[in-house]
């Protein structure tokens, strides 16, 4: 039984705007999988929630002349992991979107929803972070463009505004072409498990050299990051002297804490052996 005070479902993307406008109390719902087990566990008991599901206007996946990739917030795990544009130019997201859960979730879980989440472990946070996803993010009457790696405050907190709705995120040409990459999640089971710690890792070559590097990890500090420092360190050398060193420098740079499914030390340990994991199949 969930303690719902109201449930109402909105007919477009102007009508969700309109009544977030005019109580922006409502809390949305699309696929439910996040928003139930909230409601469940009494942290937002009684609310009112607004649906959006299904609404043509925040949903599939599309590419601009300029090469644009947008993925609208309804699209599900499923549909972002079998996707062909998400499967051949960001490949990373696709594998994030795979891991996620058992076939039940992926089918009902948005991508949208495991962003507005805000959780640390969040299977497609570290490869958006790896693209430098852009979100579009509206109100009623106005709208506004952030970096996803600007969205994150801190354990389930976002700069989403009172009355804003996540409507896309984008990824621009150049931040996918000529890449390659790998996800890897670790979990204390192979499948329907939620990371205990993640990364993501985009990498260009030219020559047998790191021309660019990006990586991304969940679970290793209070919310989804980047890891500026090692992406630093390793532009520029050699593929085979960069694999070597990744693991080291993950491990200077992440905070992870300890918690109920590991330890910090677990996870250091863990961290740089998935971050060399992740270069040796990106090379």
């Amino acid at each position: 039984m969930f303690d719902i005070q109201e449930y109402t479902a909105a007919a477009s993307l102007a009508d969700a705007l309109n009544r977030l406008a005019e109580r922006p109390d409502w809390k949305i719902i699309a696929g439910g999988s996040d928003v139930l087990i909230k409601i469940r566990e009494g942290k937002w008991a009684g609310c009112s929630l607004l649906s959006i599901h299904g609404l043509p206007e925040l949903s599939g996946v599309h590419m601009d002349e300029q090469g644009c990739i947008e993925i609208r917030p309804l699209t599900t795990f499923a549909q972002a992991a079998a996707d062909p544009l998400i499967g051949s130019r960001l490949s990373i997201l696709a594998q994030g979107a795979a891991s996620a859960g058992g076939p039940q979730l992926r089918r009902l879980a948005t991508v949208g929803g495991n962003i507005c989440n805000g959780a640390p472990s969040a299977d497609t946070a570290p490869a958006l972070l790896c693209l430098n996803a852009v979100l579009d993010l509206r109100a009623a009457g106005k709208s506004r463009t952030l970096p996803l790696a600007e969205f994150y405050l801190g354990p389930g907190k976002t700069a989403l505004e009172a009355g804003e709705l996540l409507c896309g995120i984008r990824i621009a040409k150049e931040d996918y072409q000529g890449y390659r990459g790998c996800y890897y999640k670790y979990s204390q089971r192979r499948a329907m498990d939620i990371a205990n710690i993640s990364c993501a890792l985009w990498l260009k070559s030219v020559d047998g050299a790191i021309a660019d590097i990006r990586l991304a990890m969940g679970v290793a500090a209070p919310t989804p990051i980047r890891l500026p420092q090692s992406e630093q360190a390793l532009l520029g050398l050699p593929l085979e002297q960069g694999r070597r060193r990744i693991a080291s420098l993950v491990r200077q740079e992440i905070q992870p804490r300890d918690s109920w499914r590991a330890s910090r030390e677990f996870r250091l340990q863990i961290a740089g052996e998935i971050a060399a994991r992740c270069f040796a199949a990106a090379c």
